[in-house]
């Protein structure tokens, strides 16, 4: 075990909630951080060992040991320090903070943190000012951090101002490239939607490019978040979302995803696309799909998009330039089956591809009126509407894998 010098590669996680405790899980086992801080904010439970109790164990993923070692794995938490607050964790000495939840007043510097994981889910603002009272994401560099990754798409308050030059969105393996580390020092993660959203669109965008797709949408399927409710609940003052309010044990529940705007900022070539994204929230714990529709401009109907087509375009993307985290399979899979998958970002469920051609009439004196009626006519444009189904754990398996490897990636540039 190392302890202390300035050569040791530390870590923070602001919020310990299902993410936050998920990237530690990932970071212990992967063992690149010498050791991590997790700020709580607050005291926890009767006493230090109820916070271990809480890493040990999951409703989802069961036993950390077993996650670590197999069937074989014996309890890897020890060496708990009430009065430190710290512990070890299979070898990664873990300190937990229990004094405040305002980023300004995390005490980074020192803690000798330079990269902060922000999982709270609270502060997605990168223009709040770092001294807000009510927090904000830039308190952690005002706090000591270099580098906050952000566990979620930004949220704007002010619309005008847009994101500023130092932030930036990422999903790990499709835009790596645009990080500048004398630039950007809030990096967002993008969410667990977007990122399989991102490998199921990336390969149809190289195959076709962007001139071809006429439009897209897509409905997830999403498990359940800590944000919604186990029982039915008056809804706050102003709320005016009452579905949210509603027991997830008991609904299929409608709701909104920021999917489709966090995809343009990932991959720009969507932004000349229409795209819609709509999400359903069904009773289950972890474990989502995707459903994906596509509208491309077909060459004719005698050499039109096939199935097969599109299967062999993901096929080989699984296999050469994203096979670390797109997988193409024949099986035919629920949802328990990808959970805890390793670094899948997507999952695509080949026999359930579907296509179909048709010729679309256009009517060219109403898309050009300033050509002028005497030369209207139609025209008739062969498009096939291809549907596509993607799997995503979207806790561990898939969002929380590939930003434990973009937190990786953030962390080599600052060395």
């Amino acid at each position: 075990m190392k302890e202390g010098g300035e050569n040791m590669k530390k870590l923070g996680i602001n919020g310990f909630g299902r993410i936050g405790k998920l990237t530690l899980w990932h970071h212990v086992a992967r063992k690149y951080f010498d050791e991590i801080v997790v700020n709580v904010g607050r005291e926890v439970g009767t006493s230090f060992s109820d916070i271990a109790s809480y890493i040990e164990k999951d409703s989802t993923y069961g036993w950390l040991q077993v996650y670590l070692y197999g069937h074989k794995g014996k309890r890897v938490i020890e060496n708990l320090d009430e009065k430190e607050g710290t512990m070890y964790v299979d070898g990664i000495k873990v300190k937990i903070l229990r004094k405040t939840r305002n980023p300004k007043e995390i005490d980074w510097r020192k803690e000798g943190v330079k990269l902060v994981v922000e999982c709270s889910g609270k502060f997605r603002d990168p223009n709040i000012d770092p001294e807000d009272p009510k927090g904000s994401v830039r308190g952690h560099l005002l706090a000591g951090a270099e580098k906050v990754i952000v566990s979620a798409p930004f949220k704007i308050r002010d619309k005008e101002k847009g994101i500023p030059e130092d932030a930036v969105t990422i999903v790990y393996g499709i835009n790596e490239e645009v990080y500048q580390p004398n630039k950007h020092n809030i990096i967002s993660s993008a969410s667990c939607t977007t990122t399989c959203l991102a490998y199921m669109v990336k390969p149809l965008l190289d195959y076709f490019g962007s001139d071809r797709i006429l439009s897209a949408s897509m409905v997830t399927v999403h498990a359940v978040t800590s944000s919604q409710v186990v029982l039915d609940r008056l809804p706050k003052e102003g709320k005016g979302d009452l579905r949210r309010m509603r027991s997830v044990f008991n609904n299929i529940i409608l709701t909104t995803t920021g999917a489709a705007e966090a995809l343009g900022l990932v991959i720009p070539e969507m932004q000349k696309i229409g795209f819609m994204a709509e999400s359903v929230r069904v009773p289950t714990t972890t474990g989502s799909l995707i459903i994906l529709t596509v509208n491309i401009q077909d060459e004719s109907l005698e050499n039109r998009i096939t199935r097969d087509l599109i299967n062999k375009i993901y096929e080989e993307a699984a296999n050469t330039k994203y096979k670390d985290y797109l997988i193409f399979t024949m099986e035919q899979n629920v949802s328990s089956d990808i959970i805890g998958y390793p670094r899948a970002a997507a999952i695509i469920e080949g026999a359930e591809t579907h296509t179909r051609t048709a010729l679309a009439k256009v009517d060219i004196c109403k898309a050009l009126p300033e050509i002028g009626q005497t030369v209207c006519t139609h025209v008739e444009i062969p498009i096939t509407q291809v549907v596509v189904y993607g799997w995503y754990d979207n806790e561990l398996g898939s969002y929380t894998n590939l930003m434990g490897d973009l937190t990786v990636f953030i962390a080599e540039k600052m060395i």
